[in-house]
């Protein structure tokens, strides 16, 4: 059983807007950085994250950089840091960054973000999703927004009762549905308290499937069918997003209709 519903957005050849500000942000740094140091100095940025370092934000960084005619090695260093699904590493590494001066610090999470702002308030960050930048602490205000970062935040929250709409459409009988959502991730949290009022709302019982670790998954799903869960909705955080295929599986093996909030979880399972 085919278990991947469809995700809402479809992709194209265009990079996404996100991409494109966080690109604009990084060459904003980047020229401040330069006009601040020796002209032979190569500008250094590192990608601080919890997602495999083979995960694929990284490498489409480089490609546009490249394009843009930053040639690592030549003319910039770019560098990844990844703790592998590890929350608990993030501070060690986020240190490390600033004791090695890097010039810009890319951060794919609001976790990410946040490690990076507690190691330094001087190096530029720039964070390319998350829920709401002033709940989550990263910033004071939108309009005045203060201290060493910028980026971008997702709308998943927001998105998070939509979700549960598609499947009620889906699925015009559901009544009961997991929720799958980490602690260690403030935009999942927020996608849950969202998901609880919607859900309310269109009369369905949500279990919550409170995912601290990997280890934790498994059991996660057996709760869930044990609790009558007839499908899946998925959240977005470092933890669940460490471990796409894994999560894909598991809503295989227990015959879950899913709606995930990335592409590569929908198709992590062919």
């Amino acid at each position: 059983m085919k278990t991947g519903l469809r995700q809402e957005a479809t992709g194209s050849s265009k990079k996404p807007p996100i991409v494109g500000f966080a690109l604009w942000a990084i060459l904003f740094a980047l020229s401040n950085s330069v006009e601040a140091q020796p002209s032979t100095k190569i500008p250094k940025v590192a990608w601080l994250g919890t997602r495999p370092a083979s995960a694929s934000g990284p490498e489409l960084f480089r490609r546009e950089l490249r394009e843009l005619g930053y040639i690592e090695g030549k003319n910039i260093v770019f560098e990844i840091r990844s703790t592998e699904g590890k929350v608990d590493r993030l501070p060690a590494l986020a240190d490390e960054l600033v004791r090695l001066k890097f010039d810009i610090l890319l951060t794919p999470s609001t976790i990410d973000a946040l490690a990076a702002k507690n190691a330094t308030r001087t190096i530029p960050i720039v964070f390319l999703g998350g829920g709401d930048p002033v709940v989550d602490g990263l910033v004071d205000s939108l309009a005045r927004p203060g201290g060493n970062i910028t980026g971008v935040p997702n709308i998943a929250p927001v998105l998070a009762g939509k979700r549960l709409e598609l499947l009620k459409e889906t699925i015009p009988k559901l009544a009961r549905v997991a929720v799958l959502w980490s602690p260690h991730g403030p935009s999942s949290v927020q996608q849950w308290k969202e998901s609880q009022l919607i859900g309310r709302e269109l009369g369905l019982q949500l279990h919550s499937m409170e995912v601290s670790s990997a280890d934790k998954f498994e059991s996660a799903f057996k709760e869930a069918t044990k609790a009558g869960s007839a499908a899946l909705a998925v959240t977005s955080s470092p933890v669940i997003n460490s471990y796409q295929k894994p999560i894909a599986e598991l809503a295989t093996k227990n015959r879950l209709p899913a709606r995930y909030n990335r592409r590569d979880l929908s198709t992590a399972v062919g």
